[in-house]
């Protein structure tokens, strides 16, 4: 096969919209005995990611929509770990003939977490996961093993991987309403169960929902369960802290969620505020859950108590490495700066006539979906609906901030106009006080 040259490999990626507009020629080429066409192949792969990483930088200056850190720098000081393949195997606690692991590393890791969430070390038991959907379905599987009869009960804005799990472990699932913020709405939750009294309850709580980052009220669900007449031993509670797992501990009044209420089990997003070059989570659930859940492997010597089988042995290490530059310290640190963004954004979108909306304790700003697609990709922003949210992350600094309120302010002059194109009524989503249209003028 003739080598292709430097023009076979044109790639880039588009800034005006499209996620990958162009990508051509990026398919794999054999690599050739002749000395002269394999530094030139060599040379053009080095441009390939030359340009994908200057790509990179430029996405990562408008990174808006979606709850990523995106300072990930000091994880260089991990690179020479990359030339091992690190393999965690079976059961965090449990060694295996895999030597190349890195266990000790991720058992501090999840102490570190059982003591955030309030759990003794020899009550809990966990894991690091790929990301928040594996720590999701894990939690629905223990609710699933130990009420095998229960009936999943979910806020509509449930992060999609709870209706995953669902489908995959085919559980019976009761949809619930949602008030304004977001979070759960008891009353309608009530209802269901009572009219499902029969059967146990796997409940699926959100501590921070992923659009409006609206947490239910745990204490309020536990509330409604027993006055439903749900007993401890008839009720498991999963907590989906994907986003909120990490900031809910450092609210100045306290956390959102503990161990030391009936919950059974809780799963962590750790690129999200912590940071991660490679997605990865946290799981904590009570040990006592897991006593039928393991089984011997004697192909590679230990319990297979795990949704995947091998499981990345890196980012156990980039989580303890974060975890020690930064500290409960740097966390309270981390989540004050976040939050306060959180009201500048929001106090400068109301201040500019656009509709926002900003849960109390929340780092989640929703407001109307911008009319251009183009302007929605540049800023790589999320949005459900008539609506679009900004998370505001700590690389998100003001001069972002700035930068996009302006840029948004002018594109709305194009938009509006004309005044041909009104901005849509956003009462029902947001509320009527976040509410600025021409009806209700907030």
């Amino acid at each position: 096969m003739a080598a292709k040259n430097d023009d076979d490999y044109n790639y880039y990626y588009s800034r005006n919209g499209n996620n990958q507009s162009k990508t051509e020629n990026l398919a794999l080429v054999e690599p050739r005995d002749d000395e002269f066409v394999a530094h030139k192949q060599r040379s053009t792969v080095t441009k390939i990611m030359s340009e994908f990483q200057e790509h990179l930088i430029e996405r990562s200056n408008h990174f808006l929509g979606y709850p990523g850190n995106l300072n990930c720098k000091h994880l260089v000081d991990l690179s020479p770990l990359l030339s091992f393949l690190l393999n965690n195997v079976g059961d965090p606690f449990k060694e295996s003939n895999f030597g190349l692991h890195s266990k000790k590393f991720e058992v501090a890791v999840l102490d570190w977490f059982a003591e955030l969430w309030e759990i003794e070390n020899d009550e809990y038991w966990g894991y690091v996961t790929n990301g928040g959907t594996e720590g999701n379905l894990h939690g629905m599987l223990l609710g699933r093993d130990l009420l095998p009869d229960g009936i999943l009960y979910t806020s509509k804005e449930s992060h999609y991987s709870i209706f995953k799990g669902a489908r995959i472990y085919r559980i019976e699932s009761q949809i619930i309403n949602t008030l304004v913020t977001g979070e759960i709405d008891c009353t309608d939750l009530q209802k269901k169960l009572f009219l499902n009294k029969d059967k146990p309850a796997i409940i699926n709580l959100n501590i921070g929902t992923t659009f409006k980052g609206g947490v239910d009220n745990l204490d309020l669900v536990i509330k409604t369960l027993r006055e439903c007449g749900f007993s401890h031993d008839r009720f498991y509670i999963h907590c989906d802290a994907a986003l909120y797992g990490l900031v809910s501990p450092f609210l100045e009044n306290g956390s959102l969620f503990s161990f030391k209420k009936p919950i059974g089990s809780v799963s962590v997003s750790a690129h999200k505020l912590l940071g991660s070059s490679i997605p990865c989570g946290v799981f904590i659930s009570k040990k006592m859950h897991m006593t039928d859940f393991s089984t011997n492997i004697e192909y590679i010597a230990t319990q297979d108590t795990t949704i995947s089988g091998s499981r990345n042995g890196h980012t156990p290490i980039f989580i303890w490495y974060g975890l020690n530059m930064r500290g409960r310290i740097g966390f309270r640190k981390e989540v004050k700066s976040c939050l306060t963004n959180a009201k500048y954004l929001r106090d400068g979108l109301k201040e500019a006539g656009i509709s926002a909306m900003l849960n109390e304790s929340s780092i989640v700003v929703v407001f109307e979906r911008p009319l251009d697609r183009e302007f929605i990709d540049f800023w790589q922003l999320s949005f459900l609906d008539n609506m679009a949210h900004v998370v505001l992350m700590p690389h998100v600094t003001i001069k972002i901030l700035d930068d996009f309120l302006s840029d948004l302010i002018q594109k709305r002059e194009i938009w509006y106009g004309s005044e041909e194109v009104r901005p849509i009524c956003l009462a029902e989503e947001i509320g009527v006080s976040n509410c600025a249209c021409s009806i209700h003028g907030n």
